[in-house]
């Protein structure tokens, strides 16, 4: 048996057959021990075991093509360890900064010197040697088995071209699988963990390979010359603030709160659970909506493409659209410049910023576009939050629990602050919870029961929360901005879902579809007293412009491709990352044209068709001059006067808990947070909270409260049934 493997070995082939299964077996070794890739369910594992083979038969393939037996020998070693080189760098990248090592940083001089230059030798552990291990031993076989008495036959190419047939046709297969577990995976590109889990190492950094050229190409042929369109542009889109609300909440903290998932159809919607109790499903919400200190609106899109939530985040702190295909964030917008909220607010009036999100920073790429924002912290799930199966669902920390930790991060930030909350709880699939299961429907759908019962979850956590932020003292001097991501229920449900919502499932059109794109959003200024309820049509795009103006920055002289909706010059028109239009007179899918007030089709006369042909260019002309900005980075050669372009290198958020608290402690007695002006009393006990997986409320259910963790008061949270007046 010896000799027939030793004889194996000696041959070409059985050499790099030998050579694929130690590297195959590293790379899965390494999955498991140096990588956080949240591999979920027998399935995922199966791909994550098979994804490295179809790769590494393609890369140490192609020493199969040298027909010197020696130098194929060596050719595969060559490859092994260059492969091996690879591997060992994201090992060591993704433990100092949970990410994957991308094109731009291992040849991005500067960058590669800095991350990965002296700090190498600090960062390596003892469980390193175990990478290398199965080089150690290629080499050993080599030497001792196979050097001097190799099989001297020159390799056939058709066997070469047949292996590379076979890693094709592999990898085409370990794709079909990837797609069936996460689907549009790399048009969409969620995250750069995603692509590693389902696909391997090798394949993300060819992906990456691909689409850093792409950007590069674009972003080479734009010069200064090119802003001229935007500028022209803006000169006439810009819409001036109104009087009576410009400035309004100056000098207030500013908390944007993500629904995730929210749509507007929920807003006053009451349903009858399985109980036979008829409730709303949002009262808290409903009243902030109907709230005398709450500017709310009933027609505003989310205007997301594939980008879901980033493109949602991108036009709130940017007003720029996502792109055309994938993300945004994830292809360009690390690199890209930007004159974002919370760099002007810095700038202008002091603010500090941070993004708090129990989930995982890479998800997104956040952890490194939130640099570009000029966000001062991130507080994420890798450094700030304990994520477990009890207090997290597939897309982080559960909404309540995440508000209540989040108090003690929010707390020490020095006023005024911009900060962002992004809840998942209501994240598709919507899973049932039975710990949390306070608003149960039994439709014969579990997707639509879950989503109601997720959304009320939601709106729970949230009255948590603002009943927090006023017994601490915050809410009076704080704006909050509460708006919808993206849609949550697809048509695919209108079956069970129209009757719900007083539609028929039978008579739904086009229109409908586009109806239920609107997603809540409600700006809540408390003591205002000045609030309405306005039908005004808008989009996620015009957010950025109405907030700045409340808060009193002149926004003329920067780029925002929204307008304000508290405006008379707002136009009203808003259009979807895929073309569609809607108006106040019109909604315009493709080639169908609708009265949107009646949902009834347009007659196509010479009027029609003439203003639906004006709205149409303008509309294009908006996604145009924003593709151009984003493509192009024009912004990198436009500085409006007062502003300090954003420098990067500032940030590092790999434990934003511990800079916060270094920096803080340089403030001294220029320490503003609420944390110090309370003379270093926390109001984190302040934080009631019914979550049963809340550890004082889970030992008291157990019986096991001490003095140390005291329980959550046993009367109903206050924030569960409190109205905004």
């Amino acid at each position: 048996m010896k000799q027939k493997l030793t004889e194996q070995l000696q041959t070409r082939f059985g050499f790099f057959l030998f050579a694929v299964v130690l590297f195959w077996l590293k790379t899965y070794f390494a999955y498991h021990t140096a990588f956080s890739l949240g591999v979920d369910g027998w399935f995922q594992q199966l791909i994550l075991f098979i994804n490295p083979i179809a790769t590494t038969l393609l890369i140490l393939g192609i020493s199969l093509f040298v027909k010197n037996p020696k130098k194929g020998f060596r050719s595969l070693i060559a490859l092994y360890m260059l492969n091996s080189v690879l591997l060992f760098a994201n090992i060591v990248y993704y433990r100092e900064f949970t990410d994957f090592l991308t094109i731009k940083t291992i040849f991005g001089s500067a960058n590669a010197t800095k991350n990965l230059g002296s700090g190498v030798i600090a960062m390596m552990q003892p469980i390193d040697l175990f990478y290398w291990i199965d080089a150690f031993v290629l080499v050993y076989v080599y030497k001792k088995f196979v050097s001097k008495n190799r099989d001297e036959r020159i390799f056939k190419k058709r066997w070469a071209f047949a292996t590379i047939a076979a890693s094709i046709a592999l990898f085409a297969a370990n794709l079909g699988l990837a797609e069936i577990s996460r689907p549009q995976l790399l048009t969409r590109t969620f995250d750069r963990n995603y692509i590693v889990k389902y696909l391997g190492i090798n394949v993300y950094t060819l992906y990456d390979g691909i689409k850093t050229a792409q950007a590069n190409q674009v972003r080479a042929s734009a010069d200064s010359s090119d802003m001229a369109s935007v500028l022209d542009y803006m000169s006439t889109h810009y819409a001036e603030p109104n009087e009576t609300y410009f400035g309004q909440a100056e000098g207030k903290n500013v908390v944007y709160i993500h629904l995730e998932s929210m749509q507007q159809f929920l807003i006053d919607l009451s349903l009858t659970d399985e109980t036979g109790t008829t409730a709303e499903v949002t009262p808290f919400l409903n009243s902030l909506y109907h709230s005398s200190d709450s500017y709310s609106y009933s027609n505003i899109f989310h205007q997301t493409g594939q980008g879901k939530t980033s493109d949602a985040e991108l036009m709130l702190d940017n007003s720029l659209f996502g792109l055309p295909q994938g993300s945004a964030f994830t292809q360009i917008g690390a690199d890209n410049t930007f004159q974002s909220a919370p760099a002007i607010l810095s700038e202008s009036f002091g603010y500090t910023s941070a993004v708090f999100h129990g989930n995982v920073g890479s998800f997104w790429d956040r952890d490194n576009v939130y640099k570009s924002f000029d966000y001062d912290y991130f507080f994420d799930a890798d450094s700030s939050y304990t994520l477990t199966d009890e207090n997290s669902v597939e897309y982080g920390l559960k909404d309540k629990l995440f508000f209540q930790e989040s108090a003690q991060y929010l707390e020490q930030l020095p006023q005024p602050f911009y900060a962002k909350f992004i809840t998942v709880s209501n994240h598709f699939p919507f899973p049932e919870d039975e710990m949390n299961n306070t608003f149960a429907l039994d439709t014969g759908d579990e997707t639509v029961d879950g989503y109601f019962n997720t959304v009320h979850y939601a709106d729970e956590a949230l009255a948590e929360f603002f009943q927090y932020m006023k017994d601490a003292g915050l809410y009076d001097n704080t704006i909050f901005v509460l708006y919808g991501d993206h849609f949550g229920i697809s048509s695919s449900r209108n079956e069970t879902l129209a009757p719900l919502i007083g539609a028929n499932a039978d008579l739904w059109s086009a229109y409908d579809d586009a109806m239920m794109q609107r997603v809540p959003f409600i700006i809540h200024n408390p003591g205002s007293g000045t609030g309405q309820i306005s039908d005004v049509y808008g989009g996620q795009i015009d957010i950025l412009p109405t907030v700045m103006h409340l808060l009193g920055v002149d926004t003329s002289t920067y780029v925002q491709l929204g307008q304000d909706l508290l405006s008379a010059q707002n136009e009203g028109i808003v259009v979807f990352r895929n073309g569609s239009i809607v108006t106040s007179e019109y909604t315009i899918l493709g080639n169908t044209v609708y009265h949107t007030q009646t949902g009834t089709l347009a007659y196509q006369t010479e009027e029609v068709i003439q203003k639906v042909a004006e709205i149409r260019a303008q509309a294009e002309l908006q996604l145009a001059i924003s593709d151009q900005i984003i493509n192009g980075d024009l912004l990198r050669f436009y500085t409006p006067d007062g502003f300090m372009p954003v420098d990067k290198s500032l940030h590092n958020y790999v434990d934003s808990p511990v800079e916060l608290e270094e920096d803080i402690a340089e403030l001294g007695d220029l320490n503003t947070s609420l944390y110090y002006t309370n003379n270093g009393v926390s109001s984190v006990p302040l934080y009631q909270t019914d979550a049963p997986e809340f550890p004082a409320n889970k030992a008291a259910a157990e019986g096991t409260v001490t003095e140390e963790q005291p329980a959550s008061e046993e009367t109903q949270a206050e924030g569960q049934t409190e109205t905004v007046e």
